[in-house]
């Protein structure tokens, strides 16, 4: 195919600055054609001046950037000054701060200013123009989002991937459609007091009684009070405790429970139209150092009861193909997702949160582990920092999405010089902005771990007396409760079945915990 050349005019101008100035005056129609509203603004500042206490009924919301037009922006934020500055805001006071501004000059200064007043008969509708001004910048938002994603498509660096590129546009929309809803300022405390009456109502009317999402682990729930929206968790231990099979039982038993409510109709219409399930909740998995398939096989040895290693060597018996596929067609149903990118950016692990609470909605998000993730800066300030980096934007993550977050984390090796071997908040990796960030904070431990590394020579009273140890913590397993922001720290003891690295409850319902302190 041949592409027409056009010639250079006879006067010596180069075509290419047509196209350019045409591009300059296409780009100038649009911004004339952006969605606005002057008489809203009109309508929003005469109120304002009129009476100062309007102003209370948009303050948290509207800035002066909202505005169209920027001669009435610069107003807004003059007027605004005032009234925060406990002065009033009138045509008169004004006067003063714009009567250099070029922009109010050319609309008839302090004149313009008279009229916006004597023009408003009322203050009922200021929150209704405050809205309407806000509603249309978000539309001019999205204009210039969408303008920014074409340019940075067709200008892309040659080492920048279009997944980042996603990521980047995502992240844009996120924060705009979260605009105006996150920062809601003070709340009187009857409002805060409603709240709390209606998350006891909740837990009241909930099975085992509990505030937050239940691990399925009673003694844990009794401690924790289940997993509390907003919550920085941090789930720690040595090699070979158990940490990640800890983890995906929470979440398989926060993902069925959710699945089970949804079946049963447990739900409850919202206000906004919306459907709430009564218990459980979408679990987002991200498993840094397993790989998705190497997660599912876990999950379904700890589901079937058949150990990882027969299903990945396809030793089954016939009897066990059948406990296989239920467990497999269980699994299949229930909200549970993985993400298992390795060495995964704390921008791309929040990016693709939002997607998911986008698309599907999110209850729970676990991270496996902690010390995986890639920083978002850049800065060789040593590995504290960027793991404190890491920590608080976890914890960022949670409160923005009011969900649960369920990090891993590995321990110091200091624990294995101690003669008692249960971990403590000292043990953490880079402890103190873990300590500091996390709500709370557990510590998975299996003395029978340990007890069976110093297994003495048979026959000898050594044996026997080991023998005797090892029958009473085989088959068990602590959760220490090291920090815990809303209550108290102790210890949840459960079972533990090795073979399938399964957590559950213990047979005996009458333990109490013990307490646990540093």
């Amino acid at each position: 195919m041949e592409f027409p050349i056009t010639p250079f005019p006879s006067d010596g101008s180069d075509p290419r600055d047509n196209a350019s100035a045409h591009q300059t005056a296409q780009n100038d129609d649009i911004a004339k054609t952006l969605p606005h509203n002057i008489e809203a603004e009109q309508g929003l500042l005469g109120a304002l001046l009129l009476n100062n206490d309007s102003y209370d009924r948009i303050a948290d919301f509207l800035k002066p950037n909202h505005f169209y037009d920027p001669v009435h922006g610069r107003i807004f934020e003059a007027t605004v000054k005032l009234i925060g500055n406990g002065n009033l805001a009138s045509p008169v006071t004004l006067k003063t701060y714009l009567e250099h501004d070029a922009g109010l000059n050319e609309l008839g200064g302090s004149a313009y200013l008279a009229r916006l007043a004597s023009n408003a008969t009322t203050i009922a509708n200021a929150k209704q123009y405050g809205q309407s001004i806000y509603d249309l910048a978000v539309r001019r938002d999205l204009i210039v989002i969408g303008d920014e994603l074409v340019y940075d498509a067709q200008h892309s660096a040659i080492d920048e991937k279009p997944d980042q590129q996603i990521e980047k546009a995502e992240h844009a929309l996120y924060e705009l459609a979260e605009k105006g809803t996150t920062s809601q300022g003070f709340m009187t405390f009857e409002t805060s007091l409603t709240g709390a009456i209606t998350m006891a109502e909740k837990a009241y009317a909930r099975e085992g009684k509990l505030s937050g999402l239940s691990t399925g682990l009673k003694n844990l729930d009794d401690l924790t009070g289940g997993l509390q929206k907003s919550d920085l968790l941090i789930l720690a231990g040595r090699p070979s405790m158990g940490k990640t099979a800890l983890a995906t039982n929470i979440a398989f038993n926060v993902a069925r429970a959710y699945w089970q409510a949804q079946h049963d109709g447990q739900v409850v219409q919202q206000g906004d139209g919306s459907v709430e399930v009564m218990d459980g909740g979408i679990v987002g998995f991200f498993s840094l150092e397993m790989s998705a398939d190497q997660l599912a096989t876990r999950m379904l040895a700890e589901q079937s009861g058949i150990s990882s290693s027969n299903i990945r060597k396809g030793d089954i018996h016939e009897d066990e193909y059948g406990r296989l596929v239920n467990a497999a067609r269980e699994l299949n149903d229930v909200p549970f997702y993985i993400d298992h990118t390795g060495a995964i950016p704390l921008a791309t692990l929040a990016a693709r949160a939002r997607r998911l609470k986008r698309q599907f909605g999110l209850g729970l998000i676990v991270v496996d582990y902690l010390q995986l993730i890639r920083a978002n800066s850049k800065r060789s300030d040593g590995r504290v920092q960027e793991v404190s980096e890491i920590t608080q934007g976890l914890k960022a993550l949670a409160k923005e999405l009011d969900v649960p977050v369920l990090a891993l984390s590995q321990l110091s090796r200091q624990v294995e010089t101690r003669d008692d071997k249960r971990p403590q908040l000292s043990d953490l990796r880079e402890s103190g902005s873990i300590e500091q960030d996390a709500d709370i904070v557990m510590f998975v431990y299996r003395e029978s771990y340990y007890v069976g590394r110093e297994k003495p020579t048979e026959g000898t009273e050594d044996f026997l007396r080991w023998e005797e140890k090892m029958a009473t913590v085989d088959g068990t397993a602590e959760v220490i409760i090291g920090k815990n922001r809303h209550g108290p720290i102790g210890i949840a003891r459960m079972a533990f079945e090795d073979r399938f690295t399964r957590f559950s409850n213990l047979a005996e319902d009458d333990h109490v915990p013990e307490r646990y302190y540093d």
